[in-house]
């Protein structure tokens, strides 16, 4: 018997559950960790995909690398589509409906990394297995949350 893959939202957060600063600014990240690995590599070698919001994927475009080289990648948009990248592959329209279809494929889990619009229809959607959440003893002041507007009151 088959069984679905998990939909995991592992994500760190601030003590007011900001994902990104105001600026959607991650380097309160490095600060934040004290160097610690957070079961990070254990998570990220469990999973061979993962989903990212536009706005996330404009963020990571700013490190030196694309992060998830090894990964099946999918960066969700609601502009026209742009072209695909040697990394990413773009989705737009029902996304809920292509992750049901992802999750019922035979492979590892996938990594929901975000950010806020991204996590809020997944969670409506009721696709989200598991949150796997670390919070950062500081206060950002501001920031993106890790869901907007919108959510539903959900239980982990």
């Amino acid at each position: 018997m088959q069984t679905m893959r998990k939909l995991e939202l592992y994500i760190a957060a601030s003590l007011y559950g900001y994902i990104a600063g105001p600026d959607e600014d991650l380097d309160w990240l490095d600060a934040g960790s004290g160097g610690l690995d957070y079961g990070y590599r254990e998570f990220y070698d469990s999973v061979d995909t993962t989903l990212i919001g536009n706005s996330t994927y404009r963020v990571a475009l700013t490190a030196d690398k694309f992060p998830y080289p090894d990964k099946t990648n999918y960066a969700f948009t609601r502009k026209t589509l742009p072209p695909d990248t040697d990394h990413v592959r773009f989705v737009s329209g029902d996304i809920a409906a292509f992750v049901r279809t992802l999750k019922n494929e035979t492979s590892s889990d996938i990594w929901l990394i975000g950010g806020g619009q991204t996590d809020t229809v997944m969670l409506n959607a009721g696709l989200i297995d598991e949150i796997i959440l670390t919070v950062f003893p500081l206060v950002l002041g501001g920031g993106v949350s890790m869901f907007s507007v919108g959510d539903e009151r959900s239980l982990f």
